[in-house]
């Protein structure tokens, strides 16, 4: 497998504060390219938050303090910069963790990154439009007969985007273990042995992200993932197999 360091010139890798230093200016990047989206994000937060709220139906959260409305205003407006700023976060991301990389290498992120970008939309879009008409009925039916229901604006929207936003990194798994797969760390082989513990795993996770404990929400949720697993093992397959033709494994 060939190794290759980051380099500052041809003959010199770089030192642990000189990687600091890039890391510093890749984060800074990112920031401002979050910064940005957001502020570009608040033209449109109100009608993202009308969004949010429509699968509550007529029970419409409710505020209890002061500037609790203000407060989810900037959050959902943070939501929608870091967005619209992944392709940007997700370059820079690549671009330090896989370092010197050669021309025709290069090339590749001309696919991730707007691919990694559309998982994570493709992710938020499914909690959204998939899982939250399914989990907000059943939740505010959850004992209708003997509690009222009354959400805080705070606590509905810490839901629903905690639920989006970490369904849309779910998404990303096909791209993590294709990564993984050009380093070499996992194979197609590997991932197609272990299928049943995948299974496994993927219930693990949708049990703990989906909002809610009955079993319809759960299979919501397992199925798309079982479904990117597949695809997980079909991108390292490709990958793994441009990796041997170019390094000579057998």
């Amino acid at each position: 497998m060939r190794t290759r360091l980051r380099t500052m010139s041809e003959n010199r890798p770089m030192t642990v504060l000189e990687h600091l230093m890039e890391l510093r200016q890749r984060l800074i990047k990112a920031v401002l390219a979050l910064i940005i989206a957001t502020l570009f994000s608040l033209l449109f937060t109100r009608r993202f938050l009308a969004l949010l709220t429509v699968p509550m139906g007529d029970n419409l959260p409710q505020a209890i303090g002061p500037t609790e409305t203000i407060v989810i205003y900037f959050k959902v407006a943070l939501i929608g910069g870091l967005i619209l700023a992944m392709p940007v976060i997700v370059y820079q991301l690549i671009s330090f963790i896989v370092p010197g990389l050669y021309p025709h290498e290069r090339r590749y992120l001309r696919i991730i990154v707007p691919a990694a970008s559309l998982l994570f939309a493709l992710g938020v879009a499914f909690a959204y439009y998939v899982m939250l008409p399914a989990a907000i009925p059943f939740l505010l039916g959850f004992m209708g007969d003997i509690i009222r229901q009354q959400w805080t604006i705070e606590k509905y929207m810490s839901l629903v985007t905690g639920l989006m936003f970490w369904v849309g990194v779910i998404f990303e798994t096909p791209l993590v273990v294709a990564f993984l797969a050009y380093l070499g760390v996992v194979s197609p082989g590997m991932l197609w042995k272990n299928f049943r513990y995948a299974i496994v795993v993927i219930a693990i996770i949708a049990a703990v992200a989906t909002p809610t404990p009955d079993p319809i929400n759960m299979a919501l949720l397992m199925l798309p993932l079982v479904l990117l697993y597949l695809l997980s093992i079909l991108l390292a397959l490709l990958v793994y197999r441009r990796r041997e033709a170019a390094t000579g494994i057998t």
